[in-house]
Parts: structure tokens; C-alpha cells; sequence
């Protein structure tokens, strides 16, 4: 009996304390407004485990109320500037990113500054261009960092993980996954605020190895907090944190398509016993405040 009591009282103890933690603000900084997706899209990205949203509508309804029920109270969005107007008119709790998988014209330059001045976008992120076998170093990107670092616009740019297959279909390759390929980019725009997407995964050496040498770099864990195995990503996770990172370190989902997702990231993170409650916070909240250079908010 003595046990059992002592079970439940446990149980109920993680409860509270889970509810607790998640009940404090959140920011989620990789965060996509998309329309629903094609069939076709879905069958390589799509996991099996999540029920797919029955519209486009719905899946903006049902993401925006998971950030209303995790109290995200930021989340860097992006994806067609249509759509992430349209989801910035339903929640006012949006950042407005600018989302792109190509390298850039200077007529496509010229249009990101006017929408930087006019305060259309605030972040540029994501920037897909693994994607097309763009380099993070390449000269393709140099007129977006040179524009990023003269507006001080933060900037997060994809470097880790695609869906298994995709290098079949598309241009992406894993070397370009590698953090070291940022460091030419670093030097050369020292000013530059930028953060890896997806923590480089899996390439965990390489990222130590950047963060230590550039303290202004950051990154977010984003998918791999729920897609990957939870193990492997406690083991990277941990890595990063014993380096001495975890204020470097900032919470994403990459919700795209499924909503659901956004809980399941925040759960992992709750769930990492090895993390305390501080680490826990900065990398929930404080972290990205800092970063993005936004308004504290208590609750």
C-alpha cells in the first residue's frame, strides 16, 4: 500500500511540476505558417503518427491554439508572405520570418529591404538553401548576411536534418549539414546575428566546436526534440548543455504540418531530468529574449 501511495504521490508531483513549468512563457523561435500540403508533399514528410488537418484553415486553427495552450507567447513564423499575414491576423503573438529555398537576385534583395523598413519581416528565417545545395558560406547568401547585419535583423538558416530520402529529390546533402561551414560567413560579418537550425544534428563535435568559437552564435533544437529518437537527441541535447551552452540553446518545434508537434517538443524538453529548472527556462524563454531582443513578458 505503502508504495502504491508512494507511486501515485510521485506521478502526481511530476504532474504539478510539469504543468508548472509549461504554464510559464514559452517562445518558439522555427514555426511555419503553411498552407495544407499535397498528398504527394506528405509521403515524404509527413509523420504517420500525426492526423493530418482536414484544411488549411484548420491547420492554422489548431496550431494557433496549441500556442495558446503552451502560452508560446512568441513564435517566429514563416512561410508565403500571404499566408503568414493571414496567420498574423488571427494571433498577434506571431513574429513575421521571411522563408526561403534559393539564392538570391539583387531584385530579390532589393524587395527583402522593403519589407525589412516597412516591418513586413522581422526575422530571416528560415533559410531553406541546404535545400539547394547552397553552402552556409557560399557567396549566393553574402547579400542577405550583409543585409541582415546592416538592419541588425536576426537570421536562422537550416543546417541539420531533411526528411530520410529527400537528397533523391532535391538538392540537399548532408555535408552541407556541417556547422564548420558557417565559420567564413562568421568572419567575415562579425556583427551578423544568426542561429543553426536544428542544432546542426547530427553533427554534435562541429557544433560545439563553433559555439565555443563564435559566443555570439546560437542555435534551436527544433525537430529534433520530437522527430528523432529520444535518446539520441537527450544524448546530443546533454552533450551541448555539458559544453557549457544551454544559454545559447533556444526551444523550436518546426511546426509545418502538424500541431501536435508543438507539445510533443515541449514535453521532451520537461521531460529531460538531466536539465535543471533554470537551463529548462533559459532555453524555453530567456535564451530567445536575448537573442531577438524582444519585450519580457512574466506570463
Amino acid at each position: 500500500m505503502k508504495s502504491f501511495l508512494l507511486i501515485i504521490f510521485t506521478l502526481l508531483s511530476f504532474s504539478s511540476s510539469l504543468f508548472c513549468q509549461t504554464n510559464q512563457p514559452i517562445i518558439d523561435v522555427h514555426l511555419h505558417a503553411h498552407n495544407l500540403w499535397t498528398t504527394q508533399t506528405d509521403t515524404l514528410w509527413y509523420p504517420a503518427k500525426f492526423k493530418r488537418p482536414s484544411s488549411s484553415n484548420e491547420l492554422m486553427r489548431q496550431s494557433l491554439l496549441m500556442i495558446d495552450k503552451y502560452n508560446i507567447v512568441y513564435a517566429v513564423a514563416s512561410g508565403a508572405p500571404e499566408v503568414v499575414q493571414k496567420w498574423q491576423t488571427a494571433s498577434d503573438r506571431l513574429i513575421p520570418g521571411y522563408e526561403t529555398w534559393e539564392a538570391f537576385t539583387p531584385e530579390h534583395i532589393e524587395r527583402i529591404r522593403q519589407k525589412i523598413i516597412s516591418g513586413e519581416v522581422k526575422v530571416l528565417a528560415e533559410l531553406v538553401t541546404q535545400y539547394d545545395g547552397i553552402g552556409a558560406s557560399d557567396a549566393e547568401l553574402e547579400p542577405l548576411y550583409s543585409l541582415a547585419e546592416q538592419y541588425d535583423i536576426p537570421v536562422g538558416i537550416h543546417m541539420g536534418l531533411g526528411p530520410s530520402g529527400i537528397a533523391y529529390t532535391e538538392k540537399y546533402r548532408s555535408r552541407l549539414s556541417n556547422p564548420l561551414l558557417l565559420e567564413e560567413a562568421l568572419v567575415r560579418h562579425p556583427n551578423l546575428r544568426i542561429y543553426v537550425m536544428h542544432a546542426g544534428w547530427p553533427m554534435l563535435d562541429e557544433m560545439i566546436a563553433m559555439l565555443y568559437a563564435y559566443p555570439s552564435l546560437y542555435i534551436d533544437i527544433s525537430v529534433i526534440d520530437w522527430y528523432i529518437p529520444r535518446e539520441e537527441f537527450y544524448t546530443y541535447l546533454k552533450r551541448l548543455v555539458d559544453a557549457g551552452f544551454s544559454n545559447r540553446i533556444m526551444f523550436g518545434s518546426d511546426q509545418m504540418q502538424w500541431p501536435q508537434s508543438i507539445g510533443l517538443a515541449i514535453e521532451e524538453i520537461e521531460s529531460a531530468r538531466f536539465l535543471t529548472k533554470q537551463q529548462k527556462r533559459d532555453i524555453f524563454y530567456n535564451n530567445a529574449v536575448r537573442f531577438f531582443k524582444l519585450k519580457i513578458i512574466k506570463k
